[in-house]
């Protein structure tokens, strides 16, 4: 059987090529099932991955729940759980290719922390995009950007790669590739329009609208 390193690096290659997963997953996933290779070797010396079982993966759960991190502090339960989740993506891929290991549906997830969302109230906004001085072209820039933000609920990765050729203002519509290369269709408000076109106006040299 081959070895966990070469097993991982096969998982991570079917993530990009597959999955047409993004770089930042694939570094996460990385990430973390070294982090299991590692203690799996110091603690399982000469197992393989077929030698996995339920008792192992509590003891990892174990390990995780005392590891202290950068910080000095031990991993948030949500944090582990990504652990314990890239480990389960791993093994269900490795099942699918006849790779013999336990099964990752019988691995658990504890709930998480509760966490709850918090959100700006209109007039909060309001105020957040009004402090914006639109008498410079900097200003005019900062507003465009919250108003698209607040209107249509880009990710900043988002917004930073459009471009002024994929924006139709007449519309107030545009698309974008998001996350996993998935397209999706954004509306804009008027007042983001407004605010993008007096941007606009100041930066006719550019392609890409934010840079």
């Amino acid at each position: 059987m081959k070895d966990l390193p070469t097993l991982i690096d096969e998982f991570l290659e079917y993530l990009e090529i597959e999955k047409n997963c993004s770089k930042l997953t694939i570094r996460d996933y990385r990430h973390y099932l070294k982090s299991f290779n590692n203690w799996f070797s110091e603690n399982l010396p000469g197992k393989n991955i077929s030698d996995l079982d339920l008792a192992t993966v509590r003891r990892y759960r174990v390990y995780l729940s005392n590891r202290i991190d950068a910080k000095n502090m031990t991993l948030k339960r949500i944090t582990q759980n990504y652990y314990v989740i890239a480990l389960r993506s791993m093994l269900r891929f490795l099942i699918k290719n006849d790779i013999k290991t336990l099964e990752p549906s019988k691995i658990d997830l504890p709930k998480a922390e509760s966490r709850s969302l918090k959100f700006l109230e209109r007039d909060q906004v309001d105020r957040l995009v009004m402090a914006t001085d639109t008498s410079k072209v900097e200003g005019k820039r900062d507003r465009a950007i919250l108003e698209l933000l607040f209107s249509t609920g880009l990710r900043v990765s988002e917004l930073v790669s459009l471009n002024r050729d994929k924006i139709n203002l007449d519309r107030r519509e545009f698309g974008v590739i998001g996350k996993g290369g998935k397209a999706r269709l954004v509306f804009v408000s008027e007042r983001a329009v407004r605010s993008l076109d007096e941007y606009l106006k100041t930066r006719e040299d550019v392609l890409t609208l934010f840079l």
